[in-house]
């Protein structure tokens, strides 16, 4: 490679990464812990479910239940199961009946208990793992901005990747085996820096390609719309197979008598092993009343195996019907895909923790990248002024990435003992005990003790969360175990191990950050 083309990829990697480090680390920590997103859910409420994206509820008793609140005549339903939970998805739109009051008219969205058939705002069923959930993609930032944000830091994190495989890419093997821990301070965060990249960089580079395309997919798809649909999103919507067929209101009162339970198995009975995720009921009540179940086949049986059926309830026939195995098209293997190799939800509690895993390496590679460009900064030749600005700059980089990692164990105690912990105050709890944190190391100007506050802290809070879990719900690890609470019992096991190996971590770097200093 030539010098300016190197001299290109160097600049390119560096000032990229430098640009979106604090928010790309983010990003992949609350991402990490996003893998667990239904687990943190239930240890949060002290429930355990089955561990199945099937929607498992008494349809006719929540129906009737919904019924006698909501009035459900004219209305289109819509039940889905977001997340492995006991806590279904609601959606129930206004009614299409004129001549009902203003308030049937009204749509509503909620979440349903599938035992106790309680109803929940989104608000009231917020939770850390949704918070955190939201968090890797800045969603706590206005819509759009926060979207958009990340998906540009996505885009820019694709870039750094390609550029930094460009640069090491004739000596992409021998540098992979090369770790000098006794070598001065920039050889040591370079190694890391490479040989952590390059353990990682299938991983990084599918979350920067599945993280970018999420993200700001609407901007790319606006120019096909106007140009393609002469702006009809309704049109394209409808070709991606993201809205369903839309069954007119008759008006008439529905007189045949039908049952949603009855239905669901039957679509169940079609092809086995299928698991029902979605199931949409239009024109509630109505003489063209039709009720569409959709879902799709095991990860283990079919890697994109998606089917639906559609019966009009007037007659009890089928009039629309698609099948999991033989009937997966193109289109729904792009748009699975890509989700299924996002979320990491195809391989279960493996698969999530080595996902886990990676994303906390390339949050210390993010970190190590950061370090590196710091001492190739800090030469004796360079004006006093400028090397102090650098290390000011980094102090705040390091500040602010990690404190995340107490502050997040704190927020999982409070989760716990404050339960049910509103909105507002996991916002207030998080937001500004990061904020104090970081003000704190900011104004201390002392890297190495951040790096070991952080990390002694957090492992601290780690070991009580298992603790505070014991004692508010009586879910003691040991117990959850015995009676296969494998959710809650996996959160607390989590948590001891990930505190015993920041402990481990802080008592192997100790004697040598303080040579260092």
């Amino acid at each position: 490679m030539n010098n300016r083309n190197y001299n290109i990829y160097f600049h390119t990697h560096t000032v990229s990464g430098i640009v979106i480090s604090v928010v790309l680390f983010v990003i992949f920590f609350a991402g990490s812990f996003s893998f667990f997103r239904d687990e943190i859910i239930n240890w949060e409420r002290s429930e355990s479910t089955a561990i199945t994206k099937e929607i498992q509820l008494d349809y006719n008793a929540a129906l009737d239940t919904l019924d006698k609140k909501y009035i459900l005549h004219g209305r289109n339903i819509t039940i889905s199961k977001p997340s492995v939970e006991r806590r279904v998805a609601i959606y129930l739109e206004g009614t299409k009946d004129t001549t009902a009051p203003a308030k049937q008219k009204e749509g509503s969205f909620f979440y349903l208990d599938n035992k106790t058939f309680k109803s929940f705002t989104y608000e009231e069923s917020y939770s850390l793992g949704e918070f955190l959930y939201r968090l890797h993609f800045l969603a706590q930032v206005p819509y759009p901005i926060g979207y958009y944000l990340s998906g540009f830091i996505a885009l820019f994190f694709l870039f750094a990747i390609v550029t930094g495989v460009l640069l090491h890419w004739k000596k992409i093997v021998s540098n992979f085996y090369v770790f000098r821990p006794k070598e001065k301070l920039k050889t040591l965060w370079t190694d890391a820096h490479t040989a952590l990249g390059m353990i990682g960089l299938p991983f990084q580079f599918v979350y920067a390609v599945t993280g970018a395309f999420f993200m700001i997919k609407l901007l790319i798809v606006a120019p096909a719309v106007m140009a393609l649909y002469n702006g009809d999103q309704d049109k394209l919507y409808k070709e991606l197979e993201y809205t369903d067929a839309d069954y007119k209101f008759e008006n008439k009162k529905l007189t045949t008598p039908f049952n949603i339970d009855q239905l669901v198995a039957k679509a169940k009975s079609n092809w086995q092993d299928f698991e029902v995720t979605r199931v949409f009921i239009q024109n509630y009540g109505d003489a063209n009343m039709h009720v569409l179940v959709e879902g799709e086949m095991p990860n283990d049986k079919k890697f994109t195996g998606v089917g639906k059926i559609v019966y009009r309830i007037s007659d009890g026939k089928e009039v629309a019907r698609k099948n999991p195995i033989t009937q997966t098209s193109y289109l729904d293997v792009v748009k699975n895909v890509l989700y299924r190799i996002h979320y990491a939800d195809y391989g279960g509690y493996a698969l999530k923790i080595v996902s886990f895993i990676l994303g906390i390496i390339t949050c210390f590679v993010i970190i190590s990248g950061v370090m590196i460009w710091l001492v190739a900064r800090q030469k004796n030749n360079l004006p006093e002024k400028k090397r102090r600005f650098n290390a000011a700059v980094v102090r705040i980089y390091l500040a602010i990435c990690l404190s995340m990692y107490p502050i997040t164990a704190l927020a999982f105690i409070a989760a716990k003992v404050f339960y049910p912990l509103s909105q507002s105050n996991l916002f207030t709890l998080y937001f500004g005990g990061w904020l104090l944190l970081s003000l704190f190391f900011i104004i201390k100007k002392n890297d190495s003790f951040t790096n070991k506050f952080c990390l002694i802290s957090g492992s601290i809070l780690g070991f009580l969360i298992p603790i505070a879990n014991g004692i508010v719900s009586g879910h003691w690890f040991w117990n959850s175990f015995m009676q296969n609470h494998i959710q809650i019992f996996f959160i607390d096991v989590f948590w001891i191990v990930l505190a015993s190996i920041s402990l481990y971590v802080v008592y192997h770097l100790k004697p040598k950050a303080a040579g260092k200093a």
